[in-house]
């Protein structure tokens, strides 16, 4: 295993400045907690300090200008200082550079980065803009901590320890799901959490936009999926929906942290609440009561009929249009009141729907039954072997073990909320897996990431969204983007304790598990 800097406490010297009266600063690198951990760490003899007189050279890409103009309005809000940004590459003394270089050779991957810091300056080098988005976010966490804040602190000195770092992701996708239909969050709340997991260099969410007990997304040609559909929630709690314009907020936004969002219509099970909306849409053409318990399995559309395929076809058209990304999530499980012949009915439409309109298909991994392309996603969840039936037919796959990944699972019997059905899951189980070891037959071509689903059944607001999904997610983001040989639960442990200083910071209602305290 690579040599882990963060386990030495290593004193480097920094030049505050140029004159006599200069002053020595010791930055040991333990106390710089790097999560996800680089592929590559060399540390340099002497660091680099940011002051008043700092210059920011962004050369003459907008890309590269964007993600500088990110880095000085965080580096503002925390210093209260406003540093003087360029449109050029001068290597310039008292420095830094934001360089997107598409033909960077020492880059392996268009997330990955360079990054190289001296007593003189700080240097960040990308293919790509998301490439900049990666290195920026590991350049946060070498400065203080204080650089998360929203409030200004004077007295803290913007030291990094001198250090070069050569990055890359494992996995091309490393993603969370965050459930709005069982309980429904604001945008707000979305944004905030999307602000939280690009900081681990998370790039996927999954919305799961509609279940049984609520449908959270506007379609315009079938209002009454909001009108009626959307009032519901589990436990009887307020509903709620996004208009397409709240919509597309979340998507642009998610787009300015290097994100993509896609969205889930679970189908043709988990469809109480647009049965509820539409009478058309049941075999029998009664309307169901809205639903509000937590029961999963009793729902499901009525594949014979014409009108069913009308409104897959009007929803699919809609949120198409929407979304940025490539892919429709059409979910798939559960549907244990459809016959199987039906399923496959009506997966199988349901597939050729999604891509007249241009989007590729993600499920979970019971949609393989019905049969799959090779530019399908299939979601690994809770059946290795029906997930390996979807690897056969050439399908990429995100693993999602539930005892590993599921962040509604409870930390221990006693934590206050979250269920049990697949155990329980502290900080040291969420971690202590190997993507690698979960379907071994497949060939890791198909895999291709991991994902985070956090199910709402027991969570109503922010504050139980936080404490479920950290510190649990911050582990999940480093098994998706720090090579094997570079991870053992001892350094990450040790980095997360460092850590938690930040989450404090930024008012995060992490689980406070007795491990970070040992």
């Amino acid at each position: 295993m690579k040599k882990y800097v963060s386990y030495i406490i290593i004193l480097l010297y920094i030049c505050i400045s140029c004159t006599p009266e200069k002053t020595a600063i010791f930055v040991p690198i333990t106390e710089r907690s790097l999560i996800p951990y680089p592929n590559e760490v060399v540390t340099a003899e002497q660091g680099f300090l940011i002051d008043a007189n700092t210059t920011i050279y962004a050369g003459t890409s907008f890309d590269s200008q964007a993600i500088a103009l990110q880095f000085s309005d965080r580096f503002t809000k925390a210093s209260g200082i406003t540093l003087v940004t360029k449109k050029e590459s001068q290597l310039a003394k008292n420095s830094i550079h934001f360089v997107l270089d598409p033909t960077a050779n020492e880059i392996s991957d268009d997330e990955g980065y360079f990054l190289k810091s001296t007593k003189d300056r700080v240097i960040i080098r990308a293919k790509t803009m998301s490439g900049l988005f990666m290195g920026l976010q590991t350049f946060y966490q070498l400065l203080p901590d204080e650089i998360v804040s929203d409030t200004i602190h004077p007295k803290v000195v913007w030291a990094i320890p001198g250090v070069i770092i050569n990055d890359a992701p494992q996995y091309a996708y490393r993603g969370a799901m965050l459930d709005v239909a069982r309980h429904f969050f604001p945008v707000e709340d979305v944004k905030r959490y999307i602000e939280l997991i690009a900081s681990y260099k998370i790039n996927k969410l999954h919305l799961h936009l509609t279940d049984d007990q609520g449908w959270r997304i506007e379609i315009k040609s079938w209002p009454k999926l909001t009108e009626i559909g959307s009032t519901s929630a589990v436990g009887g709690d307020q509903g709620g929906f996004y208009t397409q314009a709240q919509y597309r907020d979340i998507v642009a936004y998610a787009k300015l942290h290097h994100i993509t969002i896609i969205p889930e219509i679970d189908m043709p099970g988990h469809t109480n609440a647009a049965l509820a909306s539409y009478p058309a849409l049941n075999c029998d053409g009664e309307a169901r009561s809205l639903y509000t318990g937590m029961k999963v399995g009793f729902s499901t559309l009525c594949v014979d009929k014409e009108i069913t395929y009308q409104f897959l076809d009007d929803v699919i058209r809609e949120l198409s249009a929407l979304t940025l990304g490539d892919y429709i999530h059409l979910g798939g499980d559960e549907s244990h009141v459809t016959s199987k012949e039906d399923y496959n009915l009506f997966l199988t439409k349901a597939q050729a729907i999604v891509k007249k309109y241009g989007k590729n298909v993600m499920g979970w991994e019971d949609i393989q039954s019905a049969g799959i392309s090779d530019e399908t996603i299939i979601q690994h969840w809770t059946n290795p072997e029906i997930a390996r039936l979807g690897a056969k037919q050439g399908a990429s796959i995100v693993l999602s073990p539930a005892p590993k990944t599921y962040l509604d699972m409870k930390y221990t019997k006693d934590t206050k909320i979250g269920l049990t059905w697949a155990g329980v899951t502290p900080i040291d189980s969420a971690y202590m897996w190997n993507p690698q070891s979960i379907l071994k037959d497949v060939p890791t071509s198909q895999i291709i990431g991991i994902e985070s689903p956090l199910w709402t059944e027991t969570v109503v607001d922010m504050n139980a969204i936080e404490y479920l999904a950290f510190p649990r997610l911050i582990g999940h983001a480093e098994l998706g983007w720090t090579q094997e040989e570079n991870r053992t639960w001892d350094s990450y442990l040790q980095r997360l304790k460092n850590h938690q200083n930040r989450l404090k910071i930024k008012n995060v209602h992490y689980y406070p598990s007795p491990l970070l305290e040992e």
